[in-house]
C-alpha cells in the first residue's frame, strides 16, 4: 500500500465554512463562521492535512474574506491542500508563501497549459496537484460552471506524460450527495495514468473510506459527512494507520 492520507475538507464562501450540492453556489450549506474553530476540530481528531477550498476564487470572485480564513487556519500547523481560483505563477507562489503544503490547479491545467508546467517546473510534482472535477466523465472548470471538451482520463494521462504526479479526482454529480464515491472512475484513472489519485465527492459512510483505501487510491477528501456526523473523522483516520507495519 502506498501513501494514504484522508483529507477533512474546509469550503471557504465569503470566510465561511460551507458545502455546495454538486458545486451549485444556490444550493449551498453553512456549518460555520469560524474556520480556525472548524480546522481545530480536525486536527484534535487526529488529522494532520485539512482540504481547502476557496470557492470565491473558483467562481471568479474577489474578496479578503477566504483569504483571511485560510491564514487562520494556517495557525494550527495543519498541512493544507488548497485549492480554488488558482490560475496565475503569482497565486501558487502566494499560496505556497503564506504556508500551504499543496496546491490543486484545475482550470488553468485546461486553459492555460503553460501556466500549469510552468508552476509544475518551478514547484515540483509533489506540491503541485491537478484538479479534475468531472461530470458524466467530462471536465468542468471555473467553479465546475463550465463543460471543456476532454475527458477526465485524457487529461490525467496528458499531465501524466508531463510529470503530475497527484491528481484529485471529484465526480460533481455525487459531490455533496451523500452517495457514495465513484470508485471506478478515480480507480480508471489511477490505472489510466499511473499517478497517485485522491477521490472526492459523494462519501456516505465510513465504508467508502474504506473502499477507497482498499482500492489502493492514495487518499480520500471527507466533507458533508464530517459535517452531518455520518462519519466520525477519528475512525477513518484509523483505516489508514491499520496499514501501516
Amino acid at each position: 500500500m502506498g501513501e494514504w492520507t484522508v483529507y477533512p475538507a474546509i469550503d471557504l464562501r465569503h470566510g465561511r465554512v460551507v458545502r455546495l450540492a454538486q458545486g451549485d453556489p444556490h444550493r449551498e450549506t453553512r456549518y460555520s463562521d469560524d474556520a480556525l474553530a472548524v480546522a481545530r476540530r480536525w486536527q484534535e481528531a487526529g488529522s494532520l492535512w485539512v482540504h481547502v477550498v476557496n470557492l470565491d476564487g473558483a467562481f471568479d470572485e474577489q474578496g479578503a474574506e477566504n483569504q483571511a480564513a485560510l491564514e487562520r487556519i494556517l495557525t494550527t500547523g495543519l498541512r493544507v491542500q488548497l485549492g480554488g481560483g488558482l490560475r496565475r505563477i503569482r497565486d501558487v507562489r502566494r499560496a505556497f508563501e503564506i504556508g500551504a503544503s499543496r496546491v490543486v490547479i484545475g482550470t488553468a491545467a485546461v486553459e492555460d497549459p503553460a501556466m500549469f508546467e510552468a508552476a509544475l517546473g518551478a514547484f515540483g510534482p509533489d506540491r503541485i496537484a491537478l484538479g479534475i472535477d468531472a461530470r458524466e466523465g467530462r471536465v468542468r472548470t471555473h467553479g465546475w460552471q463550465q463543460e471543456s471538451a476532454i475527458s477526465a482520463v485524457a487529461l490525467a494521462c496528458h499531465w501524466a506524460a508531463r510529470g503530475v504526479q497527484w491528481v484529485i479526482f471529484t465526480d460533481i454529480l455525487r459531490d455533496g450527495m451523500g452517495s457514495g464515491i465513484n470508485l471506478a472512475a478515480a480507480r480508471e484513472l489511477a490505472r489510466a495514468a499511473g499517478v497517485h489519485v485522491i477521490v472526492s465527492g459523494g462519501v456516505a459512510s465510513l465504508d467508502d473510506v474504506q473502499l477507497a483505501h482498499d482500492a489502493g487510491l492514495s487518499g480520500i477528501i471527507i466533507g458533508r459527512a464530517l459535517y452531518e456526523g455520518k462519519v466520525d473523522l477519528r475512525a477513518a483516520l484509523r483505516i489508514g494507520e491499520r496499514s501501516i507495519c
